[in-house]
């Protein structure tokens, strides 16, 4: 399993949209030139983020897009499965794949069963606060480079 650049750019994009939130709407082309993400491309993610509930948009002169509740009532895992859908490691496990016929007999799947669980559990852990917060870390190690 592979996070694409959709899912990627989902996560900066929220993460901008926390960062610069001032109760009003944030017009796709700023979030698009502070990220160097191309605003086509953009407008693809918002309309995922938008039909997921996970921000609002406005039309017109003041139009753009917000976040609908504070950053740290935002988990990374909502975000990267509204772009991504399931995050299974194998296809099997996923819920939009063919199921396998052999699965009862399969000793692997406990396996990729518990891998799920991490994988799920791990990006369930973090919120879009959480990595608001860890930036000063982030940047501060870079400077000391």
């Amino acid at each position: 399993m592979m996070i694409s650049t959709k899912g990627r750019y989902a996560l900066r994009v929220m993460l901008d949209l926390a960062e610069h939130e001032d109760g009003s709407y944030i017009p796709l082309k700023d979030v698009a030139l502070r990220q160097n993400i191309s605003r086509k491309y953009l407008e693809n993610i918002m309309s995922m983020m938008t039909k997921n509930n996970l921000v609002t948009s406005a039309t017109g002169k003041e139009g753009g897009y917000r976040l609908n509740r504070d950053p740290g009532d935002y988990v990374v895992g909502d975000i990267l499965r509204a772009t991504e859908g399931d995050l299974a490691p194998v296809a099997c496990l996923s819920e939009s794949e063919k199921k396998c016929t052999t699965t009862a007999l399969c000793y692997t799947l406990p396996f990729w069963q518990g891998l799920e669980e991490h994988i799920n559990s791990y990006i369930d852990s973090y919120t879009l606060q959480d990595l608001m917060d860890s930036k000063e870390q982030v940047i501060k190690n870079f400077t000391c480079r």
